[in-house]
C-alpha cells in the first residue's frame, strides 16, 4: 500500500470549473520528431495569474468544430511564459492542431489530474523512463529536477524509440549532462550512423547502475512497456511503493463522468494520470481493459 507521503501529487491550484476553457495563442511551435511537435501556448491575460499547473498534468486541447484532445503539459512548471504541449498527430484534433501556426488560437481546459510527487522525493536517486511519446509526460518533471537539482540524487533519464528520429527533446541532453543527468537512448530500428544501444526499453534498464535502496522509478508509455519496466526493477529490490507510472487513455470529459478513461474502479483523467504502479498493476495486466 502506498503511503500518504509518496502519492501522487494534486494539482497546485483548483481549477473552478473543469468546464471552464481559456484562450491560448500559438507563440512557438518546434518540431520534435516525424509527426511530432511540441507547441508552446500563451494563455490569455486575465487567466495567466490564476494559471498554474504540477509536472505530470495535462490539458485539454480544443478546436471548436473539431474536437478536444487530452495533452501532457512538458514544460517546467516554474518556468515563464509558453506552456508547452508536446503532440503527435495521430487523431481529428491532433491533426488539426498540426495545420495550425504562430499566431493562431485555441481553447484549453486544465489543469487536470495528478502529478509526479517530486516534493516527496528530494533527497531520492530517480530515474526517468519514457517508451515513445511517453517521454512527454516526463519532461516537466526532467525540467524542474534540473532546475531543482541540487534536491535530488542521482538522476538517469532513459528513453525508448523505434528509431533514432523518433527520440525527442535531444536538444536538452547537452544541459542535462551538465547538471549531471545520465541520459541513454535506446532503439529498435537503428540507422547506419545510430551508435547507441539496440533493443527494447528494458534492456537499456537492465544497463542502469540502480540502488534500489534509494532509487524511485518514473515511467510513461505503453502499457504493456511500463508493466515489464516495473516488473524488472521490484525485482532488482526497487520498493513497489517507488515506481510511478502515468497512463494514457482516450479521455473526453476529464471530469470523471463520461467512463472512456475507466481502468478497473480508476478514472485516469480524475486519478491519474500519475498513479503508483501498486494501485493499477493487477489492471495492466488485463489485456484490452
Amino acid at each position: 500500500m502506498t503511503s500518504p507521503a509518496l502519492a501522487p501529487a494534486a494539482s497546485p491550484t483548483a481549477t473552478p470549473s473543469p468546464w471552464r476553457h481559456r484562450t491560448a495563442r500559438i507563440e512557438r511551435i518546434v518540431p520534435e520528431a516525424p509527426g511530432v511537435t511540441t507547441y508552446g501556448l500563451a494563455v490569455d491575460a486575465p487567466s495567466l495569474p490564476h494559471y498554474r499547473f504540477a509536472a505530470g498534468q495535462f490539458n485539454m486541447l480544443y478546436l471548436p468544430g473539431i474536437g478536444e484532445a487530452a495533452i501532457s503539459i512538458s514544460s517546467d512548471p516554474e518556468a515563464i511564459g509558453c506552456i508547452d504541449h508536446t503532440v503527435r498527430a495521430v487523431g481529428n484534433v491532433t491533426h488539426a492542431i498540426a495545420r495550425l501556426d504562430a499566431g493562431d488560437s485555441l481553447l484549453l481546459r486544465g489543469p487536470f489530474g495528478t502529478a509526479w510527487p517530486l516534493a516527496a522525493l528530494r533527497d531520492r536517486d530517480l530515474v526517468f523512463i519514457g517508451g515513445g511519446l511517453g517521454l512527454a509526460s516526463l519532461l516537466a518533471a526532467i525540467r524542474h529536477c534540473v532546475r531543482h537539482r541540487g534536491d535530488y540524487g542521482r538522476i538517469a533519464v532513459v528513453h525508448g524509440a523505434k528509431s533514432p528520429a523518433d527520440l525527442i527533446a535531444t536538444r536538452e541532453h547537452r544541459r542535462w549532462h551538465e547538471h549531471g543527468i545520465d541520459v541513454l537512448g535506446i532503439v529498435t530500428d537503428p540507422t547506419p550512423d545510430w551508435h547507441g544501444p539496440v533493443g527494447l526499453v528494458t534492456a537499456a534498464v537492465e544497463r542502469l547502475d540502480i540502488d534500489p535502496a534509494a532509487a524511485t522509478i518514473l515511467t510513461c508509455g505503453p502499457e504493456p512497456m511500463m508493466t515489464a519496466v516495473a516488473d524488472l526493477v521490484i525485482a532488482r529490490g526497487v520498493e513497489p511503493d517507488h515506481v510511478f507510472v502515468s497512463i494514457e487513455r482516450l479521455m473526453g470529459c476529464a471530469a470523471g463522468l463520461c467512463g472512456l478513461c475507466q481502468l478497473g474502479p480508476l478514472f485516469i483523467c480524475r486519478d491519474g494520470p500519475v498513479l503508483a504502479y501498486g494501485q493499477v498493476a493487477r489492471w495492466l495486466r488485463v489485456k484490452h481493459l
